[in-house]
């Protein structure tokens, strides 16, 4: 699962499916994924549960201490509709961009092997289109 790829340390947990309400999907112009403030939108995706050693990899693979992620604690709310505070990791540019190649084909193959929302996976299928549109 790609959780375990991005800590390299296998003691992640699939929680579930969540979603971010006021928020909005979008790829950045480093070609990167992340979330911005939008009133009545909505990001769904996959809530783990992660141990110290993995928050510690994660820093590192997204680049925290370069500036290019921050940590924030969002309220989301997961499938059965309990809300709970979530570690988001958000890009510090929300310039919208290009994805990189075969980035977003990952994310909506996962998005439809977990089962979000037929419509967040047609968002996702757009940034498809662009990636293409550009390359």
């Amino acid at each position: 699962m790609r959780g375990r790829w991005r800590c390299g340390v296998p003691k992640q947990k699939l929680v579930g499916r969540a979603s971010l309400a006021d928020n909005s999907f979008l790829i950045n112009e480093r070609g990167v994924a992340s979330v911005a403030a939008a009133p009545n939108r909505v990001v769904h995706g996959l809530l783990w549960t992660i141990s110290r050693t993995d928050e510690k990899a994660l820093d590192r693979y997204e680049g925290v201490a370069l500036g290019l992620y921050r940590k924030e604690v969002l309220q989301i709310k997961q499938k059965s509709g309990a809300a709970v505070d979530t570690l988001v990791y958000i890009a510090s540019s929300s310039k919208p961009g290009i994805p990189r190649t075969g980035y977003m084909e990952k994310i909506k193959r996962t998005a439809t092997e977990h089962g979000l929302p037929d419509d967040y996976i047609e968002e996702l299928r757009s940034w498809l289109h662009t990636s293409k549109q550009n390359s």
